[in-house]
């Protein structure tokens, strides 16, 4: 009896634990590069530089009109008194002018109709003539409000609009302007380079391809059986011809391929000196945890049966070979758990057995001793 470390060994192709393809956002001719295929980068370096005169030409004269508009702005929020608030004043000190007349007018005549010194006609004439001036007046004062609370609102809502409109076109055009600059968004090694000096770069086209490989990850297809033990954060180990290097998984696929029953699993380790190449062939070794209190024999003990599973010859207290068939668990090393078929404290044969037939006599010797087995 003993403890096994569930070992799950596997074939995983490299590939870097970041990477970023970059696309210019602007079709011009690449003026310059200051990046070659092989050289190690920073996050933001300037990588090339592509031709933009027509987009800093453009830039100038959208700053000049963003300028323009604002000035437009500020003459239309001092402006005292424009024309039309003008005439609209003049027309409402008219009518308040008419109106105050009309009202001496009608009181004259209404106290001389009292008197008797004037006819009841002329006292309604006037009562006319103070309704129509009362209606001229409210008129021209509504009028004027509506020129002062809407109309010069709007004129300045209207000149807003246009400094607004001016500076979105100038922040694009500038935007535009500084795509012309090609930054790296990620530290890394620059594992392509999609043009040459003068060639036209265009949006859609891939420019730079960076990887990072400071550190890796090894992907494998696993059976959906051993996956099932599996958990994020397990420690693992990646081999290669460069050696071995400590890593843990970090992806275990929650669906299973339907076409070959695995599920892939993700191992990151740490790629010092960057030894590990990436798209190379690597073995992955997860350990999926301990198995406590196991019925272990060695591999070695170990037969092919003839039905195509797995046995074991036990030495027998009679002195005979027993066949046991036996289900195979863990393997750990030169160690395998035995799930059923021998118990713990048998004896089994690990050479010699071969050839051995059932209940066939059998003498266990020593090292050393001069009888055969």
């Amino acid at each position: 009896m003993g403890t096994l470390h569930r070992l799950i060994n596997a074939e995983a192709v490299l590939s870097p634990v970041n990477q970023a393809t970059i696309v210019p956002k602007i079709s011009a001719p690449v003026k310059r590069f200051l990046a070659q295929r092989g050289d190690h980068v920073r996050q933001g370096q300037l990588l090339a530089v592509l031709e933009n005169g027509d987009l800093v030409a453009a830039t100038q004269e959208s700053k000049e009109q963003y300028a323009q508009a604002q000035a437009s702005f500020e003459n239309t929020k001092a402006a005292v008194m424009p024309d039309d608030l003008t005439k609209a004043k003049s027309d409402v000190a008219s009518a308040q002018s008419a109106l105050e007349a009309a009202k001496r007018l009608y009181q004259n005549r209404e106290q001389l109709f009292k008197e008797g010194a004037l006819a009841q006609k002329l006292v309604d004439d006037a009562r006319v003539a103070l309704v129509q001036a009362q209606s001229q007046y409210d008129t021209a004062n509504q009028h004027l409000n509506t020129l002062q609370n809407i109309g010069a609102t709007t004129q300045l809502q209207s000149a807003q609009a246009q400094v607004q409109a001016a500076k979105a076109h100038y922040e694009s055009i500038s935007a535009q302007s500084s795509y012309a600059e090609v930054r790296s968004p990620i530290a890394g090694v620059v594992a392509d380079r999609g043009v040459n000096l003068g060639d036209m770069a265009n949006g859609g086209s891939a420019l730079f391809s960076i990887v990072d490989i400071s550190r890796v990850i090894a992907k494998a297809n696993i059976p959906a059986q051993d996956a099932a033990s599996l958990r994020v954060g397990k420690p693992a180990t990646i081999k290669s011809e460069a050696g071995e290097f400590q890593g843990k998984v970090t992806v275990v696929s929650p669906a299973v391929d339907a076409n070959t029953t695995t599920v892939q699993v993700w191992v990151e380790a740490a790629n010092p000196q960057e030894k590990l190449k990436l798209g190379t062939t690597v073995q992955i070794s997860i350990d999926a945890g301990a198995v406590p209190d196991a019925v272990i024999v060695p591999v070695s003990a170990l037969l092919a049966s003839d039905d195509g599973g797995e046995k074991v010859m036990v030495a027998a207290a009679d002195s005979t070979a027993q066949e046991r068939k036996v289900e195979v668990g863990v393997r750990d090393g030169e160690n395998v758990q035995i799930l059923s078929g021998v118990k713990a404290g048998e004896q089994v044969i690990t050479s010699g057995a071969l050839g051995l037939d059932d209940k066939a006599k059998i003498e266990v010797t020593k090292p050393g001793d001069d009888k055969k087995e």
